[in-house]
């Protein structure tokens, strides 16, 4: 018996670098490249995802999924500064009718990660004027694709882009630097915001959301005053920067995107602040602990912001697809737990839809649903998670994941 409601959408995400191929004009390909960079290869033509995308939204369709959520790369839309490619809106056009045409509730995400090369080049977030210039870029989408964007996704995980750009220096421009890191996170919270007047001033009448990253974050050492005011601090930046944004007043959008994937222990003492999951947890491909119970947490803490929620990245990434099937039951229970204590969740998007490029740690770490054979022209191979979830997504019911 079906415990979802009837509406709830079931699908999974991708991002354009990570699956289209061939993204040359973005920062993301210089970084790849770049022998002094942490990336350990570059992403290449992905899965080429970018000439094959409805075939593979066919297939999805098929798995039972009624959802996808995507990107637009900025880097195609807008190749230099001003100047706009009619070719690259009319591709894009051309998969979101493609996602309806096959029952997927299309949800497109405007900034995912990748900035334009001249963009980066000017200082990207950092630069004076990059909330305008993103403004822009999204003035320019929504004239063209906002009758066609049920759902868009505005800034995909402001926290994430701050600490791995502009902290850790994972990312590019390969930063290493605190104040420019809290900068970068405001101004997408800003960002965001820009986005949302601009959409409501364009044609259509897309729903809109920002996509956070919440880790479920807790002290190492609960009874240590340091470890302690360590977690009090990365939980002000992670989580209530943001949400203490949306309660603010003014328009913020129709909903929010949670992204979730772990705890994160907050150990004072370590460089990075981050102490090792506990011994004999069990991990992810990533290095990331297992923990559905910080999952059921997030959701209330993201509630809070008092919007609809949309669960817009969950996942794993192994290669032992029993274990993504146990995953998706303990995650997905929780998300059932929170419906019934009143959270409004409005849909579950898994990440990710198929194998693909995982940033700096390149096609090792697997999270698809959906698995590709690098080694046979990027076949498709749908794994029997794919299966047991589109059992899910056409009933409601988990018991197929719980009783495989």
């Amino acid at each position: 018996m079906s415990t979802f409601p009837d509406d709830f959408l079931w699908g999974s995400a991708t991002a354009a670098h990570q699956v289209e191929g061939g993204n040359v004009n973005n920062d993301w390909w210089d970084w790849e490249h770049d022998p002094s960079s942490p990336c350990v290869e570059p992403s290449g033509d992905a899965i080429d995802h970018y000439h094959r995308y409805d075939d593979d939204f066919a297939l999805l369709a098929d798995l039972g999924q009624n959802a996808h959520r995507f990107s637009l790369e900025w880097s195609r839309i807008e190749p230099a500064p001003g100047e706009v490619s009619p070719a690259a809106l009319d591709h894009y056009a051309r998969v979101l009718d493609s996602l309806a045409d096959h029952g997927l509730t299309a949800f497109a995400t405007l900034h995912h990660f990748t900035l334009p090369r001249w963009f980066a080049a000017r200082g990207g977030w950092l630069a004076e004027d990059a909330v305008e210039v993103f403004a822009r870029f999204v003035e320019r989408v929504a004239a063209a694709l906002g009758d066609r964007m049920p759902y868009v996704c505005t800034i995909n995980e402001p926290q994430i882009v701050a600490r791995e750009c502009y902290l850790s220096g994972q990312f590019p421009p390969g930063h290493t630097d605190l104040t420019e890191a809290l900068t970068v996170n405001t101004t997408l919270a800003r960002a965001h915001r820009a986005a949302v007047e601009v959409l409501r001033a364009g044609p259509g009448t897309p729903l809109v959301g920002t996509c956070l990253h919440l880790p479920y974050i807790e002290p190492l050492r609960p009874d240590d005053e340091a470890d302690a005011g360590a977690a009090a601090a990365a939980r002000t930046v992670m989580i209530d920067t943001h949400l203490d944004d949306l309660r603010a007043g003014g328009d913020v959008g129709d909903w929010v995107g949670l992204q979730y994937y772990s705890r994160a222990l907050i150990d004072a003492t370590a460089a990075d602040l981050t102490a090792p999951p506990p011994e004999g947890a069990e991990t992810t491909l990533m290095g990331w602990e297992v923990h559905p119970a910080g999952f059921g947490a997030v959701l209330r803490r993201i509630a809070e912001a008092g919007l609809p929620v949309v669960v817009t990245e969950n996942g794993i990434a192994t290669a032992d697809d029993d274990q993504r099937v146990r995953y998706l039951a303990s995650h997905l229970a929780e998300v059932e737990r929170a419906l019934a204590d009143g959270v409004d969740v409005r849909g579950y998007l898994y990440w990710s839809s198929f194998d693909n490029f995982e940033w700096a740690v390149g096609y090792r770490p697997t999270f698809g649903l959906v698995g590709i054979d690098r080694a046979d022209g990027l076949k498709r191979i749908p794994r029997r998670s794919a299966e047991l979830f589109g059992e899910v997504a056409r009933s409601g019911d988990l018991t197929a994941l719980s009783d495989a």
